[in-house]
């Protein structure tokens, strides 16, 4: 394998950080890396926000669940999905353009992500630790209250960039034979791919936390699908006139 592909095997999330601060040279080669990303008709549909007040990051550690590494990382970066600065510069143009249709919602979210991960990529290619922050959208509303987000632009993630100070085990993947289907989308095996799956995570949990945890992959899914479900998210997006239509 080529060296890219060999470090986009070697991914980890990285939720300890040394002091080292990310000089601002390589900060702004991993964002001109994000903007070269693939973005849906060139609208770049994508705002970041570059915290540096220490007193507003440590309101998000609160804000996303008690994420202490949001803190601690030398740089930490919240991916808006951003549909007001492209709508704007078609109205200025002259089009009388519509706003609010789930269509755009999707364009946008999916710029955000093809940008951050680009980040991601650059990041780790210069031996930096990163990690997502989904947790940004527990309180959407008050995460765009506190970094003044206007109508049209709703907070999607955070990710934390820095040295990392840990080196864990990458996390195991599913089977590609689960994932890749030819022609058509089949069922067939999933049970016992999701079952050899399982018996996988639950060897590597036992190995990593030197046999205190005892879970899999199935079990790990609980949460997302019993309590962290984010309902708030639809009434939110609504009032941030998105996704509307």
């Amino acid at each position: 394998m080529n060296p890219t592909i060999e470090l986009l095997h070697q991914h980890r999330s990285i939720r300890k950080f040394t002091h080292q601060r990310i000089s601002s040279d390589l900060f702004e080669a991993v964002l001109r890396a994000g903007q070269c990303a693939a973005t849906s008709s060139h609208l770049q549909a994508y705002t970041l926000i570059h915290v540096t007040d220490m007193a507003k990051r440590e309101v998000l550690v609160e804000l996303t669940g008690g994420q202490k590494y949001v803190a601690d990382a030398s740089d930490f970066l919240v991916f808006c999905a951003d549909m007001k600065r492209p709508s704007e510069a078609a109205r200025n143009s002259g089009a009388d353009a519509v706003s609010g249709t789930t269509e755009q919602l999707l364009v946008a979210s999916v710029d955000v992500a093809l940008m951050a991960q680009n980040m991601v990529i650059a990041a780790e290619s210069e031996g930096l630790g990163v990690c997502y922050i989904g947790g940004i959208r527990n309180a959407p509303a008050e995460v765009s209250e506190l970094l003044n987000l206007p109508d049209q632009v709703y907070p999607v993630f955070g990710l934390c960039l820095g040295y990392p100070d840990q080196n864990p085990e990458t996390k195991p993947r599913m089977p590609l034979e689960a994932i890749l289907k030819e022609n058509n989308y089949t069922s067939a095996d999933t049970q016992a791919h999701v079952e050899g799956f399982d018996a996988t995570m639950e060897e590597y949990y036992l190995a990593r936390t030197e046999g205190n945890k005892s879970s899999n992959w199935s079990k790990q899914l609980h949460p997302l699908f019993t309590t962290r479900l984010r309902l708030h998210m639809k009434e939110f997006l609504k009032k941030r006139g998105l996704g509307i239509r």
